[in-house]
């Protein structure tokens, strides 16, 4: 299948000086799983939480038939792969299970979420924070870093690395099932293709995208304007619009005044092709956020 990469981020590659003794061995055992492996507890609590109830497979074990080998990857840890698991059900899964009912990610949900260790670093030294699949499969990588981020108190890296993935896709399910009205495009129709890695992000903004990503594509800029709103509180997107409000001299038109039409159209496509408000899933996602520090991660 086609796999369509999701959000880049510019790194500097400095080069690495490593050097070994001439007598280290490299071990000859895969990284792979091989053969049958014996199901552990996390197995089962995945079966009780991911597969009975919404019919997803949450791979966590680096297998190579469902690893992009164009990468140098790392398997996810145990306990950061029990971390992330459980953060995706409390503050995805079960927001939409709130706000939608229960059948509704059962119906339409990627039924495989894929959990690598490691980064994903591509030619150009940028870092690939997710991968989809034709709507059925999600690969989150950097998943080794989530408990440094939960330690931090860090949501802003969180939602960064893996719920605004989770959203964005999510969102290209849906308006793949039920297409948006084609007066969403209209409103900005200065897509930049492939030209989105040199646009910053407050330019952005004032171009009318929420994301340089967003600059990208008609289809990329209605997920990305669904992805980040749920993601940021209601100050936090104010803030966003008053670095948009700046007028382009194009379209005579602010920034601002460009994300703010796109936004009820997307609001309005919710309402009327899915029967939910995005503001309430936003109002619920920033609840569930903040409840993340009573949660107990450590434990199935």
């Amino acid at each position: 299948m086609k796999k369509y990469l999701i959000y880049l981020l510019m790194l500097s590659m400095a080069p690495l000086a490593v050097g070994c003794d001439d007598d280290d061995e490299v071990s000859d055992e895969s990284i792979f799983p091989t053969g049958t492996v014996e199901r552990n507890a996390f197995d089962t609590w995945l079966l009780n939480n991911y597969t009975y109830p919404y019919n997803v497979e949450v791979l966590y074990r680096l297998e190579d038939i469902e690893s992009d080998m164009d990468y140098n990857l790392v398997p996810a840890t145990y306990g950061n792969s029990v971390r992330l698991a459980k953060l995706i059900k409390h503050l995805w899964m079960e927001a939409y299970d709130e706000v939608c009912g229960p059948e509704f990610l059962r119906t339409y949900c990627p039924r495989v979420i894929h959990m690598v260790g490691s980064p994903a670093y591509n030619t150009s030294g940028e870092i690939v924070l997710g991968t989809a699949e034709g709507g059925m499969k999600i690969t989150l990588y950097n998943v080794n870093s989530v408990e440094g981020y939960l330690a931090d108190g860090d949501m802003e890296q969180l939602n960064f690395f893996f719920f605004k993935t989770m959203h964005h896709e999510f969102a290209h399910i849906l308006h793949q099932t039920k297409y948006y009205p084609s007066t969403f495009e209209a409103v900005s129709g200065n897509y930049t293709s492939s030209n989105w890695i040199n646009i910053e992000d407050d330019e952005a903004l004032q171009m009318g995208f929420v994301t340089p990503y967003g600059s990208s594509a008609v289809h990329e800029d209605f997920v990305e304007i669904i992805s980040v709103y749920v993601t940021h509180t209601a100050e936090e997107w104010e803030a966003m619009m008053q670095t948009a409000d700046v007028q382009n001299a194009q379209t005579g038109k602010t920034g601002r005044e460009v994300i703010e039409a796109k936004l009820q159209i997307v609001r309005e496509y919710l309402r009327d092709s899915w029967n939910f408000s995005l503001d309430s899933l936003r109002e619920v996602v920033q609840r569930r956020s903040s409840e993340i520090k009573y949660l107990d991660l450590e434990n199935l």
